[in-house]
């Protein structure tokens, strides 16, 4: 034990403030650093109390002064009740070596709980992709829908039409016809960012119900905002007419022959690949007048057909 000179007292006096109060210093014994036997000599150090972080030494002490009293505070920790020192290994400093519990896991799985796992975060944003491109997808279907092919059936021409007395594959007596035409169907793509796949079903020209030529459109491609002008050709050699060909007058030289013309067309755009296509259906029923002796072209008005 010894007391604090008047220097030490006048060295820490302008550094505390004057208003608060003066606290009384407290003492901590520490064992001697020199002492690695185990002796119980000791050493008294009078450590003042501060009342803030401002009544502090402005430069902390690094030297042997602080050493010491690191080592009285983990000192005074392995005494016993007793006042004793409890007998435990140092190292080669004097140091109490003690036994250091470790945690077990790893501090990956508490960043972990704080979100959402890596995994999760990908699944969700594969499925957020997949939403929005379908939302998108279904925006530039429904904008391409209005862009319907304009199709106008323009003229038929008959090359041959004749009818005659003969029989079936079964030999069954009946009047016959022969019918040899070809069409041309105007088409009008009036979409402003994608072509069309065009093909029809069979062209079929009917007489009395019984179809007498049959045809097909061949499919081809046709460009954005683009006309075109196809041809088709509707042909029948000897079709059968039973019962249908009773009011047909023989010869044909001077008798005009009503015909209906019957088909569908399909166009099909391809606006983002084969992912959003727009496919269209038109139903074409035209009726005429066939006259054998003329061979030039039928014009089809437009209210000769429908359109559906």
């Amino acid at each position: 034990m010894h007391n604090k000179s008047d220097s030490d007292v006048t060295s820490l006096a302008p550094s505390s403030p004057p208003r608060s109060p003066k606290r009384p210093a407290y003492y901590v014994q520490s064992p001697s650093r020199d002492s690695h036997d185990g002796d119980k000599s000791s050493s008294m150090h009078a450590t003042p109390v501060f009342n803030s972080p401002m009544e502090s030494p402005s430069h902390p002490s690094y030297g042997r002064h602080s050493r010491a009293s690191s080592a009285s505070r983990f000192s005074g920790a392995f005494r016993s009740s007793s006042g004793r020192k409890a007998h435990r290994k140092r190292n080669d400093k004097g140091w109490p070596e003690c036994n250091v519990i470790e945690e077990e896991g790893s501090y990956d799985d508490i960043d972990n709980d704080k979100g959402l796992s890596r995994r999760c975060q990908i699944v969700l944003a594969f499925f957020s992709f997949v939403l929005l491109f379908t939302v998108f997808c279904l925006i530039i279907w429904g904008a391409s829908r209005p862009y319907k092919p304009d199709i106008i059936v323009q003229s038929i021409t008959i090359d041959d039409l004749y009818a005659g007395v003969g029989s079936d594959a079964t030999g069954v007596p009946t009047k016959m016809i022969t019918l040899n035409c070809s069409l041309k169907i105007n088409v009008h793509n009036s979409a402003p960012s994608f072509g069309i796949h065009v093909t029809s079903s069979p062209i079929n020209i009917i007489y009395s119900e019984i179809p007498i030529a049959t045809g097909q459109l061949k499919k081809y491609y046709q460009p954005r905002k683009s006309r075109r002008t196809v041809d088709a050709v509707v042909r029948g050699v000897k079709v059968p007419l039973y019962g249908a060909g009773a009011g047909l007058m023989l010869p044909m030289t001077n008798t005009k022959v009503p015909l209906l013309l019957d088909f569908d067309i399909q166009s099909r755009g391809y606006v983002v690949g084969k992912l959003v296509r727009v496919t269209h259906h038109r139903h074409i029923s035209c009726l005429f007048t066939a006259d054998p002796s003329k061979s030039t072209p039928i014009k089809l008005p437009k209210k000769a057909c429908t359109y559906t």
